[in-house]
């Protein structure tokens, strides 16, 4: 269960099937070591390097990566103007970043007086995900962003009777088992072969990464009678290494479209 979201346990709703209370502010910060080595690259520039990360799990948001100052690349940052402040954790300052003739404005904050709840963020800052064009966890290239331990997927392969219909009923895919794919706080999705589409898959420009799948392509589905659901369907072409058994499989989802997953004995 993921901490901060999913109605895990700092997360802003609780779900009301449990026996434990939760002592404290509706809003929560946790920090955590995070000691894999993590670099991050702009321009092919090391910018950041560390084996001292921290994980800050805080309520309702992603995790995110604190570090210590010094794992910057110091003489690559420059002062900002720009502050903000949260309740939680106090006044934030920015840095910018130049690497050449390349400017990343404010991609650098930490908090130097942190509220005094939140005092073991002094000395600590935080890259911005998007301010690195490459990012490694070890030596690993970093998809989306850093994996949360607390965040996990499970792959199963499952026999159950899986069809795919339009809401009035036209038969759009049928298959004789896939595999089942569950994901921390999400819904149940059920990949199955493309030979099972009774339909054609078209694809579209629609894109999205998931850093525990990888980079998934989308489909339209042209049924039979000529109709057209935009983004369907998607599938990962190249899937990370935990989530292979999908390669190549599809996924439906879609308002006009009901999915179903029978057991046949």
């Amino acid at each position: 269960m993921a901490l901060t979201m999913f109605g895990g346990p700092l997360s802003r709703k609780l779900p009301e099937t449990r026996t434990f209370t939760v002592e404290g502010p509706a809003h929560s910060l946790l920090l955590q070591p995070f000691t894999r080595r993590v670099r991050a690259e702009v321009d092919g520039v090391t910018v950041l390097d560390t084996t001292r990360g921290n994980l800050l799990f805080e309520t309702g948001l992603p995790a995110q990566l604190y570090v210590p100052e010094e794992d910057f690349r110091a003489d690559l940052l420059e002062p900002s103007d720009t502050t903000t402040h949260c309740p939680f954790k106090g006044d934030a300052t920015y840095r910018s970043l130049r690497v050449g003739d390349r400017v990343v404005t404010d991609a650098v904050w930490a908090y130097p007086d942190p509220k005094p709840d939140a005092s073991w963020l002094a000395g600590l800052a935080v890259l911005s995900p998007g301010a690195a064009d490459r990012w490694l966890d070890e030596d690993d290239e970093v998809i989306g962003h850093l994996t949360d331990p607390y965040h996990r997927v499970d792959l199963r392969h499952t026999s159950r009777h899986v069809t795919v219909t339009t809401t009035d009923g036209v038969p759009v895919a049928d298959a004789a088992g896939g595999i089942l794919l569950g994901e921390t706080g999400l819904v149940d999705r059920l990949y199955i072969a493309r030979d099972a589409v009774a339909g054609t898959l078209e694809p579209s420009g629609k894109r999205t990464t998931c850093p525990y799948k990888g980079h998934a392509t989308y489909f339209s589905v042209r049924l039979p009678d000529g109709r057209v659901i935009e983004d369907a369907a998607w599938s990962y072409e190249t899937p990370t290494d935990e989530s292979r058994a999908i390669e190549g499989l599809v996924c439906f989802a879609h308002d006009d479209l009901v999915v179903t997953a029978e057991v046949t004995r």
